[in-house]
């Protein structure tokens, strides 16, 4: 203890000097943890959202955009396709599933979904207050929206047309009010922030606003549509034929999640690789940094050392408090620049997602950096004892 101690005063003597290097580590390690971090949340949020969904269904347009709007909703959708067509999916030999979705209103800038109750069950998300809705113009709130907007089971609002909600200048559809009839679990998945209610909600609400007769309205129920579909296969070599079957013989286009996120990610990663490069230069720079001010003080204290060994002591007793500074820097730097990149990480969570921080969600992520810092340790370590070795020759540690 009275090495540790004796190191920490010696470390701080200087406080201009080890601030800065204790800085530069911090702000490397921070950087390289909370990239690894981030980089992990969002692959297992694409990984929670596309859980079970093989295919996505919608009007031909870009495939990517189609996931998006579809899957994420984080786009606007490529256009509608008519329910008919959705429906003769349904007996399809390959299908095994089929979750309708139906998007074009929101409120407060969250969408409002119109699909099953397959949908929520798809996701296995659980309801924290009231129930599913058994009819027409009653929705289910996704926890982040709960949150954001203050609604509670019993409210009414209504929706606004568009995705972009008020502020996007879309009319508000006054006359077709929702009701909140339930408000669902944080699950981390991408229900938390949207608005859900039954597909015949959507029709009835742009059916009241458009329809001037029972004549129009009629012919709009036989010309229902829908945005898009998610679909489930039977079997994994559906992957194989059913794309090409809807591609070529339908009006719609088929887009298979995997592989359009896996193009996103490729694309995405490149400005990740750039700045985790970054990080480690300004990593490596920060422990050149603490390496160099390391060598330095050993070799003002040969005066020390050799004193000590006239008087004698062994060379390992009185070199042990300069090989300790490495260790005492790094780790201080490492808990900072650790603490740093979650507290970071945290600020985002807490930004743009529903549900609690906690750094234990990413303990594998912490083994990663723990193996950055310990070589920092041993290569600081290593320094002295060369340092050392070269300052007292012909003497054995």
């Amino acid at each position: 203890m009275k090495t540790i101690a004796i190191s920490w005063r010696y470390l701080w003597s200087r406080p201009l000097a080890a601030g800065l290097n204790l800085l530069l580590l911090s702000l490397g390690l921070a950087s390289i943890t909370f990239l690894l971090l981030v980089s992990h949340q969002i692959s297992q949020a694409f990984e929670r959202d596309l859980a079970g969904i093989d295919v996505v269904v919608g009007a031909k347009g870009s495939p990517m955009q189609l996931i998006l709007s579809g899957v994420f909703h984080l786009d606007v959708p490529t256009g509608n396709v008519p329910l008919a067509a959705v429906k003769a999916l349904e007996t399809h030999p390959q299908v095994a599933k089929i979750i309708p979705i139906s998007l074009g209103d929101s409120f407060h800038g969250f969408r409002i979904v119109g699909t099953t109750s397959a949908y929520i069950a798809h996701y296995q998300a659980q309801l924290a207050q009231g129930a599913l809705w058994s009819q027409p113009m009653q929705a289910v709130i996704g926890a982040q929206v709960a949150r954001k907007t203050g609604l509670k089971v019993g409210d009414s609002f209504a929706g606004t047309h568009g995705l972009g909600g008020a502020g996007s200048g879309g009319d508000v559809h006054g006359q077709t009010p929702y009701t909140v009839v339930g408000v669902l679990a944080a699950s981390g998945t991408v229900l938390d922030r949207l608005v859900l209610t039954a597909t015949e909600s959507v029709w009835q609400v742009h059916e009241t606003d458009t329809a001037l007769d029972d004549e129009d309205r009629k012919i709009l129920e036989e010309e229902r549509e829908v945005t898009l579909a998610l679909i489930q296969y039977k079997t994994p070599l559906a992957a194989v034929t059913f794309p090409r079957f809807i591609n070529t013989t339908t009006d719609m286009q088929a887009a298979a999640p995997a592989l359009e996120i896996t193009r996103l990610l490729s694309m995405v990663g490149v400005g990740t690789d750039v700045l985790r490069a970054l990080a480690g230069v300004l990593l490596l720079t920060a422990g050149l940094s603490v390496f160099i001010a390391l060598w330095g003080a050993v070799r003002e204290r040969r005066a020390d050392l050799a004193l000590l060994l006239h008087a004698g002591r062994a060379a390992a007793q009185g070199g042990r408090p300069a090989a300790v500074r490495s260790p005492v820097a790094g780790g201080t730097g490492h808990r900072a620049g650790r603490a740093g990149g979650a507290g970071l990480d945290g600020v985002d969570r807490l930004n743009a997602a529903a549900g609690e921080f906690s750094v234990d969600r990413c303990a594998g992520m912490a083994g990663r950096v723990d193996m950055c810092a310990g070589s920092g340790f041993g290569g600081g370590a290593g320094v002295c004892a060369l340092a050392r070795l070269r300052s007292l020759p012909g003497q054995c540690v």
